[in-house]
């Protein structure tokens, strides 16, 4: 007997994805369920009619169930093939946002510079559309001026070698120039054909930062020079004045000494002018010394005497120097004992100097029958520090934060106490000559601590 299909033969169905558990789909589980649903389609052979009426019941329910599962599989791929399309569709929709929306420009380039790919964000920034780009050459967009720095950064571009970097200038179609900075690497598929990966972001707002930053760092360069100049200037001026007044001070203070000690005495009132004379003429010449040191150290032509010195004699002289004006105001002034000899590098002129100087102000700006107290410590390893501290109104933190400023009395102007605001600053400017520091605390009520740092020497035996 003859067999006729069973059923009217159909196109062989599509070739469908193989579920696995991890939802994954190759081509290979394609190619495999193609060639499963061929052959049962071809095992499928049709019994003649007489045959089915002749077929036992049971054999016609197994024919049947066989269709059904037949069924129910076909069913079940076509959902699958669904849901893969969603999937697809999300992926499709996710590679739109990563590629064409990403925030910097993306181009695939072939060996002879022509644009083969290109995102949305590159047409864009180039002023073109995307299907004008791909007909382009990356190059297109590069002035001449430009073209020799994307040619050095692709020539040393390896297969599989790390990206270069570099920075151009890049002039859209429609005129807009805008400076990039771009990234390549270059990759080759398994035929050999070599193709580059481009991408590049608009930097011109950081460029445009950069070129004004670079002219007012100029501009204040030129400022600086004209400050230096007048500075300068200014130096020579003070140092010619200064030594200008000193002569003609020095003879104002001779004769009223003479006139002081001559014969006959002067009478009470000679005698007051004669002070007079001599205090404003000694403060006089007090204010060109400062002066001339100030102008001296700015101007660098202040040498210094360095050697290793006795922090003790030093002190010593330093007391003898100013106890008549502590014992004037009623202050009394504390020095500290040493236990053994301390030698510190320093110009010894210049230490007392400073020493002197941070004496008088904790005087001056004291109260009435208070303290000066003198104290060293070794603040770091071969550093002492040497602190003047006063029971003085003490000052706040903005009149801290202005001192060692020329000038600058902190608003002692008014006050009766005699003084020029320079002392501090020639005393600062001293002490870092000599490798050391100088700092100064203070609290409203209770006093001020000045002090400076110098290196020591050792302790001498």
């Amino acid at each position: 007997m003859q067999r006729r299909p069973l059923l009217k033969p159909d196109q062989p169905p599509q070739a469908l994805p193989e579920v696995t558990d991890d939802r994954v789909f190759t081509v290979g589980a394609l190619q495999s369920l193609r060639r499963r649903a061929q052959d049962r389609h071809q095992s499928r052979v049709a019994l003649p009619l007489d045959m089915l009426t002749e077929m036992e019941p049971q054999d016609a329910q197994l024919l049947f169930h066989e269709l059904r599962v037949h069924q129910i599989e076909l069913e079940l791929q076509n959902e699958e093939l669904r849901r893969v399309h969603r999937e697809l569709e999300a992926a499709r929709e996710r590679y739109f946002d990563l590629y064409d929306l990403a925030p910097v420009g993306y181009c695939t380039v072939d060996s002879h510079g022509m644009i083969l790919e290109a995102n949305l964000t590159s047409a864009k920034l180039l002023g073109v559309t995307r299907s004008a780009l791909t007909k382009l050459r990356l190059t297109h967009f590069m002035p001449l001026a430009q073209r020799h720095v994307f040619e050095q950064c692709c020539a040393a571009l390896d297969p599989g070698g790390p990206a270069q970097n570099c920075e151009l200038q890049m002039v859209g179609d429609d005129g807009h120039a805008v400076w990039v900075h771009l990234t390549a690497n270059m990759a080759r598929d398994p035929t050999g054909v070599t193709t580059f990966r481009v991408m590049f972001r608009d930097v011109s707002d950081r460029v445009r930062l950069d070129e004004a930053l670079q002219a007012k760092n100029a501009e204040l360069d030129l400022a600086r020079q004209v400050a230096d100049k007048a500075n300068c200037a200014k130096s020579d001026f003070l140092t010619s004045m200064s030594h200008e007044l000193r002569s003609p001070l020095n003879a104002i203070l001779g004769f009223a000494q003479l006139m002081d000690a001559g014969l006959p005495p002067p009478t009470p009132a000679q005698k007051s002018a004669i002070d007079q004379i001599i205090n404003g003429g000694w403060y006089l010449l007090d204010l060109v010394n400062e002066i001339l040191d100030l102008a001296s150290v700015e101007s660098g032509q202040l040498a210094l005497t360095m050697g290793i010195e006795s922090l003790g004699e030093m002190l010593a002289d330093c007391q003898i120097m100013i106890e008549p004006q502590a014992t004037a105001r009623g202050i009394a002034i504390r020095f500290p004992e040493l236990a053994h000899p301390i030698l510190v590098k320093a110009d010894r002129r210049r230490f007392k100097q400073v020493v002197i100087n941070l004496l008088s102000n904790a005087i001056k700006y004291n109260r009435q029958q208070g303290t000066v107290t003198v104290s060293c410590l070794v603040s770091a390893p071969g550093r002492l520090r040497l602190s003047v501290q006063d029971d003085g109104k003490g000052l706040t933190p903005e009149q801290v934060a202005n001192l060692f400023q020329p000038f600058n009395r902190l608003g002692q102007e008014s006050g009766p106490q005699e003084g020029t605001g320079i002392g501090l600053v020639v005393s600062k400017r001293l002490v870092e000559m000599m490798g050391g520091s100088v700092g100064a605390t203070s609290r409203v009520g209770v006093g001020s601590v000045f002090w400076f740092e110098l290196a020591l020497a050792g302790v001498a035996s």
